[in-house]
C-alpha cells in the first residue's frame, strides 16, 4: 500500500508563500491522510523536516571534524590506536551525518562522531574557542561555521512541508516545533513559518529548562505538554535516526519518519529506529479531500513503508 502523493517536490521554497505554482490553491482541496487524522496535534523537528538547512548544518560539520581529523593526524604520525589510519578519512555528509550528528545536540554530536573515529578528546569547557583540542573547541568551530553560512545565504523551508502545515493549521490541529539547534527560531522566521506553530521548544529552552537530548524523548514530550495533548494522541514527524527513536520511547501515537537522502539503508534505518511511516516529502500525509477512506491516500500504524514515495528497493 502507498500513498496517493503530491509529484514530488525537488528543493525547498522560500518564504512560505512561495510553495510552487498552484500549490496554494490546491492545498485548498487536500486533507491528512488517514494516520494523521487519527491524532489530535503534531510536534515537528525542525532541521531536514521544516527547513532545508541540514545540509546547512552538515557542511559546518564537514570542515570542522575534517580540520580536527587533520590536526589529528599530523600529531599522530597517520596512525594510532582506535582504526589506524582509516580513523582519520574525511567526515562524510550523508551516513557520518545521519549516524552520529544529526538530531543531537552540537556538544553530544561532536562527541559521538569523534568516539566513532576513536578520538578521545577531552570535554573542554564552555569558554574553549574554535579549535580542535577539546569535543566543545570542535562544536565551537562548527558554531562558528553555520552561523556565517546561516546570516549569509540564509536557508528556505520545503514546500511538501509548507503545504502540510497550512492544511493543518486550517483544520485547527495544535502544532509545534522542536529542534536541537538554538537558532531554530531564527531559521523558522527566516523561512517564513514560525507564526504557524503554538509552541516552540528548541535548544535554548532545551537548556533553561536542562532537558536531556535525543533519543531521550523529553524534549518532544515538553512540547506535547505545551500543546496540552498526551503523547499518545500526539504525532511526531523527524528526520533524524534519534528522533524517530525519541519519538517511540515517548510513547507518541505516530511517528513519521522523513528520508531526504533516500540512501540504499535510510528508509529501513528510520523504521528499525521507530518511524511508522516513513515518506520522502511531508506533500505524501496529504490526500485529495473526496479520495476515499480506503486504499490510497490512507497510511496504517505498521504497514511496510519500503514503497512510500520512493520506487522498490531492488
Amino acid at each position: 500500500m502507498s500513498f496517493a502523493a503530491e509529484p514530488q517536490q525537488t528543493g525547498p521554497a522560500g518564504a512560505a508563500g512561495a510553495t510552487g505554482p498552484g500549490q496554494a490553491a490546491r492545498a485548498g482541496d487536500a486533507v491528512p491522510v488517514r494516520a494523521l487524522r487519527g491524532v489530535r496535534a503534531v510536534v515537528f523537528d525542525t532541521d531536514g523536516v521544516i527547513t532545508d538547512s541540514a545540509r546547512v548544518h552538515a557542511a559546518a560539520w564537514k570542515e570542522a571534524f575534517d580540520a580536527c581529523l587533520r590536526a589529528w593526524r599530523e600529531r599522530s604520525g597517520g596512525t594510532g590506536s582506535g582504526g589506524g589510519p582509516d580513523r582519520f578519512r574525511p567526515f562524510d555528509v550523508q551516513e557520518d551525518y545521519r549516524r552520529h550528528v544529526d538530531g543531537r545536540s552540537r556538544i553530544d554530536g561532536a562527541a559521538a562522531f569523534l568516539a566513532s573515529r576513536g578520538l578521545d578528546l577531552p570535554l573542554g569547557t564552555p569558554q574553549d574557542p574554535p579549535g580542535d583540542g577539546t569535543v566543545r573547541a570542535v562544536a565551537a568551530r562548527k558554531e562558528e561555521l553555520f552561523t556565517d553560512a546561516l546570516r549569509e545565504h540564509g536557508v528556505d523551508a520545503w514546500p511538501g512541508t509548507v503545504r502540510l502545515l497550512r492544511v493543518l493549521r486550517r483544520a485547527g490541529t495544535p502544532m509545534a516545533v522542536i529542534s536541537a539547534s538554538r537558532h531554530a527560531r531564527e531559521l523558522l522566521s527566516g523561512a517564513g513559518v514560525l507564526e504557524m506553530f503554538d509552541a516552540v521548544v528548541d535548544g535554548r529552552e532545551a537548556a533553561r529548562l536542562r532537558l536531556p537530548g535525543k533519543p531521550d524523548p523529553a524534549v518532544f514530550l515538553e512540547a506535547a505538554r505545551r500543546l496540552g495533548v498526551p503523547a499518545p494522541e500526539t504525532a511526531v514527524v523527524e528526520d533524524a535516526l534519534a528522533g524517530v527513536e525519541a519519538g517511540r520511547r515517548g510513547g507518541f501515537g505516530l511517528v513519521v519518519g522523513v528520508d531526504r537522502t533516500a540512501g540504499p539503508t535510510s528508509a529501513r534505518d528510520l523504521r528499525d529506529h521507530g518511524a511508522d511511516v516513513v515518506v520522502r516529502d511531508l506533500a505524501e500525509l496529504l490526500t485529495e479531500s473526496g479520495a476515499g477512506t480506503g486504499g490510497e491516500g490512507t497510511a496504517e500504524r505498521g504497514t511496510p513503508r519500503e514503497d512510500v514515495g520512493r520506487h522498490e528497493e531492488g
